[in-house]
């Protein structure tokens, strides 16, 4: 809510023309004798050299002379109000408006003494007046209601104004507070309805009725209006958001993929959106193979979204469901632009050993040695799969080299131990063999304190 601002000009000596403030001509404001006209013109000048005390004395003569002259009461409320002498400005103003109360700038004087008194429910009676003067006044007094939290008013003037005027940023911003309380839900909702049997092109009120629905878990009614949307415009992506979800929910994959399509390939969809329907899908198919050319084609249109590394988190999703193959598919698939994410890699190497395929786990950690040489768990990893392949003084030499770089990480201590135990084993070295076996031993039972 921003004050409204007073502005006037005068110009002259005997005619005080006043076209900012007056609403009458300048010729038929009267100004009597020459002692008035002399007092009026020394408060002008004191005023305008901030000598406020000096121009009410000469307003008070002026009153003198004439009690019932409203542009003096109004000059006085000027004055008192650059004094904050709120009571007296308040007081001034409203004696301008008894006497005219058909010119507005003598009401914008009493809410600019609501607005720096904070008095916004007095306000919003002198804003009610304004607007008979103004229509444009119900902006302000949109902003009034809020701050006096009236929010039946509010909303109900916000969809008064965005019917007649189109929406704005901070009307939007008030009704997505208001609607926040799902009290205020159900009269948005007939407004919306409303609005769409108005103006059924409307995209806006769709989405917003299909968001409402959404938010109070009344999915069928959402998809019930997205049908609606899809037949009006069917062009529109946001119907495809709702119809999605319906299609999953009756198990037709085929037609949520031509939905999902649609909003991943539309600029007009949030991300967040898209993000949820892909996981959404990804639940769905989890045990549907035949789906994955498509999930593949979802995450093509992710390549570019920096919040987000979706083949990753699609890699991790597959690596709690030890679906070890469809883990390092999608791992690798971010690690074609990712090298140096080093979690990544680490999670490669971790599913590379549940499948068992050590000759490949022992390659890849050879790489990754040479990459990220002071990361101790590839040096562990590639020690244990050359003691998996019988290559034992390899895997000795890998471990020891290791452990130079470990730091304060007791569980990887302890498998440094058991591996570097295994491949003196294997070398058959059994005075290192138990040494080492012990030394894991009593690592462990440090964990059990």
């Amino acid at each position: 809510m921003k004050k409204i601002a007073l502005v006037f000009i005068f110009i002259g000596i005997f005619g005080i023309e006043i076209p900012l403030l007056a609403q009458t001509e300048p010729e038929d404001i009267a100004m009597g004798n020459d002692a008035f006209q002399d007092s009026f013109y020394e408060s002008l000048t004191q005023k305008g050299i901030e000598n406020y005390d000096k121009a009410i004395v000469a307003l008070e003569k002026c009153l003198v002379l004439e009690p019932n002259n409203a542009i003096v009461h109004f000059e006085l409320g000027k004055n008192y109000l650059e004094q904050k002498d709120y009571k007296r400005a308040y007081d001034s103003f409203e004696k301008a408006t008894k006497i005219d109360p058909t010119n507005k700038w003598f009401w914008v004087g009493m809410y600019d003494v609501c607005y720096e008194t904070k008095n916004f429910v007095q306000a919003i009676v002198i804003v009610n007046k304004l607007v008979e003067f103004k229509k444009e006044y119900r902006e302000e007094l949109v902003s009034l209601y809020m701050n006096t939290q009236n929010f039946d008013e509010a909303l109900l003037l916000i969809n008064e104004l965005n019917s007649e005027v189109g929406k704005t940023d901070m009307r939007e911003h008030y009704k997505a507070e208001i609607l926040r309380d799902s009290k205020y839900q159900g009269s948005e909702r007939s407004n919306l309805l409303d609005q769409i049997k108005k103006n059924p092109k409307d995209e806006s009120s769709y989405i917003a009725l299909i968001y409402l629905y959404s938010e109070s878990n009344q999915e069928e009614k959402a998809v019930e209006i997205a049908k609606k949307l899809e037949h009006e415009i069917p062009s529109s992506d946001f119907a495809q958001v709702s119809l999605f979800k319906f299609h999953l929910n009756n198990n037709d994959g085929t037609n949520a993929v031509k939905a999902m399509d649609l909003v991943l390939a539309s600029s007009k969809i949030d991300s967040k959106i898209k993000h949820r329907m892909l996981n959404e899908f990804l639940l769905f198919i989890q045990n549907k193979p035949e789906f994955d050319v498509d999930l593949e084609k979802a995450i093509s249109y992710f390549d570019t979204d920096k919040a987000v590394d979706v083949a990753k988190e699609i890699g991790k999703f597959y690596h709690h469901k030890n679906n070890w193959e469809k883990a390092i598919f999608y791992y690798e698939k971010h690690l074609k632009g990712h090298q140096n994410d080093v979690e990544t890699q680490l999670l490669l190497v971790e599913v590379l050993v549940e499948t068992e395929n050590f000759e490949r786990v022992a390659a890849k950690t050879n790489e990754l040695i040479a990459l990220f040489p002071l990361q101790p768990q590839f040096y562990y990893y590639a020690g244990l799969a050359n003691n998996q392949r019988k290559s034992f003084k390899e895997a000795k030499d890998i471990l020891e080299m290791g452990l130079d770089y470990l730091v304060e990480d007791l569980a990887l201590e302890i498998n440094f131990n058991i591996q570097l135990g295994e491949a003196y084993n294997g070398l058959g070295d059994t005075k290192q063999k138990d040494h080492y076996f012990l030394k894991a031993e009593a690592l462990l039972k440090q964990t059990k304190k």
